[in-house]
């Protein structure tokens, strides 16, 4: 099983510090990359509460293809029980760091999209690095989402026009309900946007099994090649 917790991965870091045009397999303090550097699609992820910017690189690769940019971005904040990383306080009452959280997001993929247009980004996220690509993403140009268990925030509306997404969850999710992902299918198409709910009969996890739908679902939504 990938992603099954909130909680940090154990995996390796990939490469010494460099900024991401000089080493297209490097590490920065905010960021993971793997790839070409001269690729003309990329998949962005976004891993959950209590993990770090390793914990979906694998993942991504396995998923995009070793043509395929990967960047794995790290979650701004530290963890409160000391390992790992946050996007925002989930322990805190009505989420006070969303509001930044969101920001600064958005202005991360923005300045990704100096590098490669948007139109040619797909955004993944697992729990709660879902419900922020879902917030962020969904007011940006980028090619399609997929969120893994994830979840709306208080109050989200999206609003046309919108990316398609593809949602994955376990009806046995002890940790985000399986009923997340009804709801953000109900907002998402409720807005006239495409939306496709993956089910399985697991926990807060990425099963195997989806991986081939995953894969589809990326290859038909990226551009194709420029000529």
């Amino acid at each position: 099983m990938i992603a099954q917790h909130h909680g940090p991965s154990s995996g390796p870091a990939a490469g010494a510090p460099t900024r991401e045009r000089q080493d297209p397999n490097a590490m920065t303090d905010d960021l993971l990359i793997r790839g070409p550097a001269a690729a003309e699609q990329r998949l962005v992820l976004l891993h959950g509460w209590g993990a770090d910017a390793d914990d979906l690189l694998d993942l991504g690769e396995e998923l995009a293809g070793r043509s395929t940019g990967v960047i794995s971005l790290r979650a701004p904040e530290a963890h409160p029980h000391g390992v790992g990383r946050q996007w925002y306080d989930l322990q805190q009452p009505e989420w006070p760091g969303l509001a930044g959280a969101r920001l600064q997001l958005r202005q991360r993929l923005e300045a990704l999209a100096e590098s490669l247009p948007l139109q040619q980004t797909i955004v993944l996220g697992f729990s709660q690095g879902a419900a922020m690509a879902l917030d962020v993403a969904a007011e940006l140009p980028v090619a399609a989402v997929v969120s893994c268990s994830g979840y709306p925030h208080p109050g989200w509306s999206p609003q046309a026009p919108l990316p398609p997404i593809l949602l994955s969850h376990g009806r046995g999710d002890p940790v985000v309900p399986y009923a997340a992902s009804e709801e953000l299918q109900r907002l998402w198409r409720s807005a006239g946007g495409q939306c496709q709910l993956l089910g399985f009969p697991g926990g807060h996890t990425i099963d195997p099994a989806l991986f081939p739908s995953i894969r589809s679902f990326l290859q038909e939504h990226w551009l194709p090649p420029s000529p």
